[in-house]
């Protein structure tokens, strides 16, 4: 199998495909955790790399359908589909097809499947490492400013409040489920290096939230 044209193929199928996928999820953010794959790759080198390639390029491929059905299709779950459709048309064997989309299928943090394999351990770390540190806290912003939330809240306005509202603040984001990513992570060096950007972001929620109400 020639790997690399066909990556190369798919990732202008990719480009294309997430011009729709909403804020944060486009394909700058398939970039990231293709990135943050290749890391994890160098201290979990039991994966197979190319298996893990093509999973963290195709995981968010459904995107555009979770976006547009607002939320009622999961992305996860087609996106395996979808991902498994592609690579067959690309000539990819069965095996590799199926291993790709079990990685893919399991990757999303809400879900409660636990990823089984090595790829789909490392796509799962790699995808949530994109929701930590400054470009954590770019994304977090930038899903509040779509979502028409304030700057800034208080804890207790912002756990007091449901979700795509105008409490759904970036602090909301981080003390819901940002700041418990690192220990639920499936690599040692994942959670190592979300532990890290964690930090980042407590330094800079301490920062915010002095500015705003000096405490």
């Amino acid at each position: 199998m020639n790997y690399d044209s066909a990556f190369d193929a798919l990732s202008e199928k990719l480009k294309a495909l997430l011009l729709n996928s909403g804020a944060g999820h486009d394909y700058d953010h398939t970039l990231r955790v293709l990135k943050n794959a290749e890391l994890l790759l160098a201290e979990e080198p039991g994966a197979d790399r190319e298996v893990l390639r093509f999973a963290a390029l195709l995981h968010d491929c459904a995107r555009p359908e979770e976006h547009a059905s607002k939320g009622q299709v999961c992305h996860a779950q087609r996106g395996a589909v979808i991902a498994a459709q592609l690579l067959a048309e690309a000539n990819m064997d069965e095996p590799f097809c199926a291993a790709v989309a079990a990685a893919v299928r399991s990757h999303r943090y809400r879900d409660g499947i636990v990823p089984h394999t090595p790829e789909g351990k490392i796509l799962y770390d790699a995808d949530k490492l994109d929701s930590l540190g400054a470009v954590g806290l770019g994304r977090a912003f930038l899903f509040a400013g779509a979502c028409g939330a304030r700057v800034h809240n208080t804890p207790e306005e912002a756990l007091g409040n449901e979700a795509y509202g105008p409490e759904d603040t970036a602090y909301r984001e981080y003390l819901v489920k940002l700041r418990h990513l690192p220990g639920a992570m499936l690599t040692p060096a994942g959670r190592r290096m979300g532990a890290e950007r964690l930090r980042f972001m407590e330094t800079f929620f301490e920062q915010l939230n002095e500015e705003v109400y000096g405490n």
